[in-house]
């Protein structure tokens, strides 16, 4: 019995630990970091997505809105060698931000890179026109 409440007292505290909690409303506003330069007749925007694979970020083009739109599942399962879990965790989540960038701005005219956990964009400043329709940006 009293080791039964050992383990129990074990468990409540392991749990209790900042890692085993969801993120407080400053840790969530710390996502997406984003710093937004002007250079050259262009606004460069360098945005942190620490974590996140090339392939869950989308940038899209709307009515003048740029919106970068990241996604995460994750899935961490660790065994003993009997097949028995020790700790199973799950992430899903996704983070969204939105910019506008005018309506003459169209998808040919953004450039975009992902690199070391940074999405950066180049957007001319000023371009003549408008767009309509929805449009994504392909990210190298």
């Amino acid at each position: 019995m009293l080791l039964a409440n050992r383990v129990n007292n074990l468990f409540d505290e392991m749990f209790k630990d900042p890692f085993f909690t969801s993120p407080s409303w400053f840790e969530r506003s710390q996502m997406m970091k984003t710093d937004v330069q002007e250079k050259e007749g262009n606004y460069l925007i360098d945005m942190e997505l620490p974590g996140y694979a090339k392939e869950n970020i989308q940038a899209e083009l709307k009515d003048g809105y740029l919106t970068i739109t990241a996604n995460r599942n994750e899935n961490k399962d660790e065994k003993d060698d009997e097949g028995n879990f020790i700790r199973r965790e799950r992430f899903v989540g996704s983070c969204k931000r939105s910019f506008y960038v005018g309506n003459g701005v169209k998808q040919e005219d953004i450039k975009a890179e992902f690199k070391d956990g940074i999405l950066r964009l180049a957007i001319p400043k000023e371009i003549q026109g408008i767009e309509e329709k929805k449009n994504y940006i392909a990210i190298e």
